[in-house]
């Protein structure tokens, strides 16, 4: 039984493949490469604490995991820090996104044990540390004084490779004139990255640069215009 190109567009459903930090390379370019390049070599055997700014979308998250897959440090989100337990963390390398979010207390608390032998602390966020709406004096001095790494927002080979790494998550494979086409159109982050793929796997067509332009154009405002 034979079935038609059209029924088979049809019946394709959006599978997705998850891609976690180790196994999607992360693609070292000019928006990133002084902070990837920083990281290869911190932590020193002194510890201590950094930062990695960027804006959102900018791929600190992931250059972060990539970090602390490396070193083996323990992760965590925000707020759910505050539930460790104080033993584990001594002496361990720990991974803290969305840093800004976290109580006073908890965050003095993480710097100090990241001075301890052994110990390193790994703050994510947007807004550089100076920029956080701390109380404490204390820690607003200890957050000045940390290294800083920055990443700016994704330029065009990241934005490629993004691309790249969406489409193959749901088994598309567009032509690479496609893929600079919408480099040139698509918000620079990975939100606009994911969008735009989002909505092209829903058409259950073939991604061409017509598809992409007509896509685009039906979104009005949400991405850059031609």
């Amino acid at each position: 039984m034979t079935v038609s190109s059209d029924r088979a567009a049809q019946m394709r459903l959006p599978l997705r493949r998850g891609l976690s930090g180790s196994e999607e390379a992360f693609v070292v370019s000019a928006c990133n490469a002084s902070a990837h390049e920083a990281l290869q070599r911190w932590p020193t055997a002194l510890g201590g604490a950094a930062a990695l700014c960027g804006p959102a979308g900018s791929g600190k998250s992931h250059l972060a995991r990539v970090w602390g897959e490396r070193v083996g440090a323990l992760p965590f989100h925000g707020m759910e820090v505050a539930l460790a337990d104080p033993l584990e963390l001594e002496g361990r390398a720990v991974l803290l996104d969305a840093a800004e979010t976290v109580d006073d207390e908890p965050l003095f608390h993480l710097l100090n044990l990241a001075q301890a032998p052994g110990g390193a602390l790994l703050l994510v966020s947007r807004d550089v540390p100076g920029q956080w709406p701390v109380a404490l004096p204390d820690l607003k001095s200890r957050l000045n004084g940390v290294l800083m790494l920055t990443v700016k927002a994704p330029d065009d080979p990241v934005m490629a490779a993004m691309l790249r790494a969406r489409f193959a998550e749901r088994s598309l494979q567009p032509a690479e004139d496609v893929i600079a086409y919408l480099v040139r159109r698509v918000d620079r982050s990975a939100e606009g990255v994911e969008r735009i793929v989002d909505l092209l796997d829903q058409t259950h067509a073939p991604v061409t640069r017509v598809l992409a332009r007509k896509v685009l154009d039906e979104s009005g405002d949400l991405f850059a215009p031609e």
